[in-house]
């Protein structure tokens, strides 16, 4: 149990996203990444279901899941330029770590679907609060691949899955900026009935 919540809430309140293109290694390495991941496994989860999946895109495989997200692309938009061809290249190969995320929710269940893919969304918070702690920067990212098919199958989904995103981290290549919040007044109300 944490005995000082103050240094947690700290974590918690100096925690931001870096961009995947300014990121460097050193990443997470693979004892980090265990502890990320099993940090993930321990989101809220009504009725034990594990409804999520994560998929490491190691280094070396980088430039194959480039060429697949391409296809992808392709398959979809058979008169894509260069340029967005590139930038779909430039995604895969962004920072020094990347996982998949997917979001899988078990059929047939009294939980609601809603509530599952929250779980993943929170898998998904979590892995970018333990890589903070861990002393890394991360980022969520979905941009198109997240909403393709061929790229959900590829990464071993199935039919009722979706991509949660794509979690990037390393370390920052320069000082994170911290961009405008909204206040409290803006965001928070006191129910009144």
């Amino acid at each position: 149990m944490f005995n000082d919540l103050s240094s947690t809430a700290a974590l918690l309140a100096t925690r931001r996203s870096g961009k995947p293109r300014d990121m460097i290694a050193p990443g997470p390495d693979e004892v980090d990444l265990c502890r990320i991941l099993d940090a993930a496994m321990r989101v809220p989860d009504h009725g034990k279901l594990s409804p999520w999946r994560f998929v490491i895109i190691p280094a070396d495989r980088r430039p194959a899941f480039a060429d697949r997200l391409q296809q992808a692309y392709r398959a979809e938009k058979p008169d894509a330029g260069r340029l967005e061809l590139e930038a779909i290249a430039q995604f895969a190969g962004q920072a020094p770590t990347m996982v998949a995320v997917l979001s899988t929710p078990a059929q047939g269940r009294d939980i609601p679907l809603w509530e599952q893919q929250l779980s993943a969304g929170a898998a998904c918070m979590t892995m970018l609060i333990a890589a903070h702690a861990l002393g890394y920067v991360g980022c969520w990212l979905t941009g198109w691949p997240a909403y393709s098919d061929d790229v959900r199958d590829a990464l071993g989904g199935g039919a009722n899955d979706r991509i949660a995103g794509f979690l990037f981290m390393g370390s920052p290549s320069r000082p994170l900026k911290e961009r405008p919040r909204p206040t409290r007044e803006a965001i928070v109300s006191t129910w009144k009935g």
